[in-house]
């Protein structure tokens, strides 16, 4: 018995015990434990950007986990809903005309190219129209659709790196907040935890420490870096 118990723990990873601990106090008795706010049901999942595949294959597993325990789960991917709004906004025929001048503006200048896509991209991202608006009109519907199941209700926010560097999630969460119908909502944060509330977006910029959600997870510093 305690080779399998070493087994265990050999196999385990830093995702894969973050995402368990937020499992567990999803099924927690009495209802969803993921923050101690009744009222302010937000959780982030902090895992290291270097582990983007394995957190994606773990939310996965975790997702059948919970709908094999009869819950609701949405998952919003926030990479793909901006894609989604950019082809609502621009069409596809402009988009490839935006590619191609970002590729130009890259080749003199690296910040060149990155300042066009930030004023293209923040006002869909940093207003409340924007990401945030969509991700509200569909938990609504999320909601609407799933209200006989209760607190076996929960949504996942994942995709988040392919918003860097121009995403705050803690703006994100002030415009979700209110909206969400009291359903838990954990937020999948690539980056690191720098001390006991500041969040480094993908290990690379200032720590955030504007966040009142429980914070799941990740290293007090980067590693292999």
């Amino acid at each position: 018995m305690g080779g399998g118990a070493n087994v265990t723990t050999l196999q385990s990873s830093p995702v894969r015990s973050m995402l368990a601990a937020v499992e567990r106090d999803l099924l927690a008795e009495g209802g969803p434990q993921i923050s101690t706010m009744r009222n302010y049901r937000f959780a982030i999942a902090v895992y290291r950007p270097a582990d983007e595949y394995d957190l994606r294959a773990e939310l996965r597993s975790l997702e059948s986990r919970l709908r094999a325990r009869e819950w609701a789960v949405l998952t919003l991917r926030l990479s793909s809903m901006l894609l989604e709004r950019a082809r609502r906004e621009l069409g596809d025929e402009v988009i490839a005309v935006r590619i191609a001048e970002e590729k130009r503006l890259h080749a003199r200048g690296p910040e060149r190219g990155l300042t066009r896509l930030q004023q293209l991209f923040e006002p869909w991202i940093e207003e409340q129209g924007g990401l945030a608006g969509d991700a509200i009109a569909a938990i609504e519907a999320f909601a609407r659709e799933t209200e006989r199941r209760g607190d076996k209700r929960v949504v996942f926010v994942a995709g988040v790196g392919g918003l860097y560097p121009f995403f705050r999630s803690s703006a994100l969460l002030k415009r979700l907040d209110g909206y969400t119908n009291n359903i838990p909502l954990v937020l999948c944060y690539p980056g690191n935890k720098r001390d006991s509330t500041g969040l480094s977006f993908m290990g690379q910029l200032a720590p955030d420490r504007d966040y009142r959600p429980r914070i799941y997870g990740a290293d007090e510093s980067p590693r292999g870096s």
